[in-house]
């Protein structure tokens, strides 16, 4: 049997890379550590959260985003179910609009209706 694995980094597609960046940083606390850059073009974006414990890969692909949007493809780990509160709050106060907090399937508190400049959902959950 192979030895186990960790997800290294999710890659989303997105229609607009700075207005993608923009909400990344201010909105989650994303940092960029890498521009991809084709036949002089920016592509895309190598993002990290600032403990670098979690890596998002941003891709050009107006197409891809567009299908995307309204699906909730990436969960995001929040410890406790009171930093799932937390996140409500920070979310509220840059005036990021979400779904509020609902329970999950295994009793854990999840955030729910946080969608990117594409429609992309992200949640957040704690079990």
């Amino acid at each position: 049997m192979p030895p186990s694995s960790q997800i290294h980094h999710v890659k989303l597609p997105v229609s607009n890379l700075l207005a993608s960046r923009e909400w990344y940083q201010h909105v989650l606390g994303f940092q960029v550590e890498i521009e991809f850059t084709e036949d002089g073009d920016l592509r895309g974006l190598a993002m990290a959260d600032r403990d670098r414990t979690l890596r998002l890969a941003l891709r050009l692909d107006p197409e891809r985003a567009a299908a995307l949007s309204g699906f909730d493809p990436v969960a995001l780990a929040v410890p406790t179910r009171d930093d799932v509160q937390v996140w409500a709050e920070h979310l509220d106060a840059v005036g990021q609009q979400h779904g509020g907090v609902v329970t999950g399937h295994l009793g854990g508190a999840v955030l729910v209706g946080l969608h990117d400049p594409d429609g992309i959902e992200i949640r957040l959950y704690a079990d």
